[in-house]
C-alpha cells in the first residue's frame, strides 16, 4: 500500500546552512520542506539567556512565532566537558566567539580539559516545536563520547573535530555525513521529532 504524505511546511528558528542542510537530508524525503526566517525577510535575535537547552530552544521557537503560525522549530545545542562541569555547554557559541573561532576554542577546551584528567563529553541538542500542540513539544538528543588530544579530519563544523563517537567509534571530524546523520545529537533529537510527526499522521 503507497503510504500517503502530507506536505508539510515548517519554518526552522536558523540561518545557518549547516543546520538547515542537516533538517533537509532528514526532512526532504518526508516530503517537509525547511524555511528559514530570511526567506520571509524575519531579523530577529532573541536573548538566550536561559539556564538550558530546553530553555534556551524554547526562547529561539517562542522569538518566531511572533512573526508565524507555521509550525516552528528551534534547536539549541552545544558540547559539555563533564570534568569542566559540563562547560561551555550552552555557551559553547559564545566561548568559540571569545576564543577567536572554533581553531582556538577547540584547542583551548582541550587544554582545559587535560588538566583534569578526564576527557568525557558528550554533544546535547535539544529542538523545541511550536505551532502543532497547544503547548511547545521538546525532544534531546545526545552524542556520548570524549575529547581527542588533537583535532582530527576536517569534517563536520564546530567542535566535531576535537569530539570522539564512541556509539560510532570515530571522530566525527573524519566521520562521513551517513555516520554523523546516525550518531550525532541533532540526529538523534531530529529522529524523534519525525517520529512524532508520523504519530500525528502529518506525515
Amino acid at each position: 500500500m503507497r503510504q500517503i504524505i502530507i506536505m508539510l511546511d515548517i519554518l526552522v528558528a536558523t540561518n545557518n546552512d549547516h543546520k538547515l542542510h542537516e533538517y533537509n537530508v532528514m526532512f526532504n524525503p518526508l516530503g517537509i520542506h525547511t524555511h528559514s526566517p530570511k526567506e520571509y525577510g524575519i531579523v530577529d535575535n532573541p536573548d538566550e539567556n536561559g539556564t538550558t537547552f530546553e530553555a534556551n530552544s524554547l526562547i529561539k521557537a517562542e522569538s518566531l512565532a511572533k512573526y508565524s503560525k507555521m509550525p516552528i522549530i528551534a534547536d539549541d545545542s552545544g558540547i559539555c566537558v563533564k570534568s569542566l562541569n559540563n562547560f561551555p555547554g550552552i555557551y559553547s557559541a559564545r566561548f568559540a566567539k571569545e576564543c577567536g573561532g572554533n581553531a582556538n576554542a577547540n584547542l583551548e577546551l582541550i587544554k582545559r580539559a587535560k588538566v583534569t584528567g578526564k576527557m568525557d563529553a558528550e554533544f546535547v541538542c535539544v529542538i523545541t516545536l511550536l505551532n502543532v500542540e497547544d503547548k511547545p513539544i521538546q525532544f534531546k538528543g545526545i552524542c556520548p563520547g570524549y575529547l581527542l588530544d588533537e583535532p582530527h579530519g576536517n569534517g563536520g563544523f564546530g567542535y566535531d573535530p576535537i569530539f570522539y563517537s564512541t556509539e560510532g567509534n570515530i571522530a566525527l571530524g573524519l566521520a562521513s555525513e551517513d555516520i554523523k546523520n546516525k550518531y550525532s545529537h541533532r540526529s538523534k533529537a531530529l529522529s524523534q521529532l519525525v517520529e512524532y510527526l508520523k504519530k500525528r499522521k502529518l506525515i
